[in-house]
């Protein structure tokens, strides 16, 4: 089975397609370069703030508290 138009229907207006690049191109805007709206790089960074020493300190004292909480009140 060939690809091509049959050679006898050569003739008929409905087999006019359009080229690879008109296809693609029928559907995109006149300027297809859009401005970034999130910039990649950029200047100086925050420093990142991370949960302090303490805070994961009483974190552990509260999860051994607790345990030990529960086996003295149910034994």
């Amino acid at each position: 089975m060939s690809d091509e138009i049959d050679p006898r229907a050569a003739d008929d207006p409905r087999n006019v397609y359009p080229s690879d690049a008109e296809f693609y191109a029928s559907d995109r805007p006149e300027h297809p370069a859009l401005p970034e709206d999130r910039p990649r790089g950029g200047g100086a960074a925050k420093a990142l703030r991370h949960r302090g020493t303490w805070a994961t300190v009483g974190l552990v004292v509260g999860i051994i508290l607790l345990i030990l909480v529960g086996i003295a009140l149910f034994p």
